[in-house]
């Protein structure tokens, strides 16, 4: 058969699946819901990528009894530790869709998406945040990236919080003013903050952290103090995770790319990105600041055509289809198959 490779982006968001073959041409594209294993449990998670697999194999006109890849290239937000790993891969593999495959963190797939040979650092920041590295002996550098007991800070459900937790806090008089209060009152439709915390007590509301998030950007581009205090955390969190990680490499004094991705990161303009770039450079003067234009599942793919052997040209491919083709006109599968 012609070598083939299933690449899964699994977010805590949306879930992707690409297959694409030994050439670097699309074969079939598939988008569903979430499905990390630390949110959704292992067993719905292995339930959706399988539907969303099987989907990807039926638009490229494979047969329900034919292999559907040389090698399987799943990345995967859950995938915090090594343990982790090896169980989600014991169970991919179980479901025999391809000969081989591997299992890594997301953020990896981020990094091979935003680099032409899978080296440097990537930050993401999404729903929650994470940073690995790769030196080019082949060394990595990660954090557990579990939350608030792994040391984590930031993430688009965090930043969430806190612009709430801002708000309450200048209503009741324990906290500065800020112009959160009347975004976040304006965002849950209430007369009061307090009215909103009521309501999500009793399960009358969601917190609905992610578009608080946004909210909490938007003030903070008006030039309120203390939304732009949450900001700044933000880009010093980014810049500590990139400088721990190329130190760990010794990589501080080479050329490396730094990749930023996630969409609290790119769906912000320059706010975090510039002052990332501008404040890292005072240690590591060399580092190339990246922000990623394609979705991490083509990191994923590209990770899977570097285990087949694909060469240079299934790369430039595969970016150019991919690039021609945006994840938004994959066939969204929202109830996971």
């Amino acid at each position: 058969m012609t070598d083939r490779v299933l690449a899964i982006d699994g977010g805590n968001s949306k879930t992707a699946v690409l297959l694409v073959d030994a050439d670097g041409q699309v074969l079939a594209q598939v988008r569903g819901p979430g499905a990390s294993p630390q949110n959704v449990g292992l067993a719905r998670s292995l339930e959706v990528f399988d539907g969303l697999v099987r989907e990807a194999a039926r638009q490229a006109g494979l047969s329900p009894d034919e292999p559907i890849a040389r090698h399987t290239a799943a990345y995967l937000a859950g995938a915090d530790l090594p343990r982790e790993e090896l169980e989600l891969q014991a169970e991919i593999e179980r479901h025999g869709w391809s000969g081989t495959s591997v299992v890594g963190n997301d953020t990896f797939a981020l990094l091979r998406a935003g680099t032409t040979d899978g080296i440097g650092v990537a930050v993401v920041c999404g729903a929650g945040i994470n940073c690995v590295a790769v030196a080019a002996d082949g060394r990595t550098h990660r954090f557990p990236a579990l939350g608030r007991i792994s040391g984590d800070w930031g993430g688009g459900g965090h930043i969430g919080s806190e612009a709430l937790w801002l708000a309450v806090r200048a209503e009741d008089g324990r906290g500065t003013p800020t112009a959160l209060l009347p975004a976040v009152i304006a965002h849950f439709g209430t007369a009061t903050a307090a009215d909103a915390v009521e309501r999500i007590h009793f399960g009358e509301a969601e917190a609905d952290e992610h578009e608080l998030c946004r909210v909490l950007f938007e003030v903070a581009a008006t030039g309120d103090r203390v939304a732009l205090d949450v900001v700044d955390r933000l880009v010093e969190e980014v810049i500590v995770l990139a400088e721990v990680s190329l130190g760990r490499l010794d990589l501080l004094e080479e050329p490396v790319d730094v990749v930023l991705g996630g969409g609290v990161l790119t769906g912000t303009g320059d706010i975090v990105v510039g002052a990332v770039r501008d404040r890292l450079s005072a240690t590591a003067p060399m580092a190339r600041i990246r922000v990623v234009d394609l979705p991490p599942v083509v990191g994923a793919a590209l990770l899977g055509l570097d285990a087949i052997g694909g060469g240079p040209g299934a790369e430039l491919r595969l970016r150019s289809a991919y690039a021609e083709q945006p994840a938004e006109q994959a066939l969204d599968l929202a109830s996971g198959g």
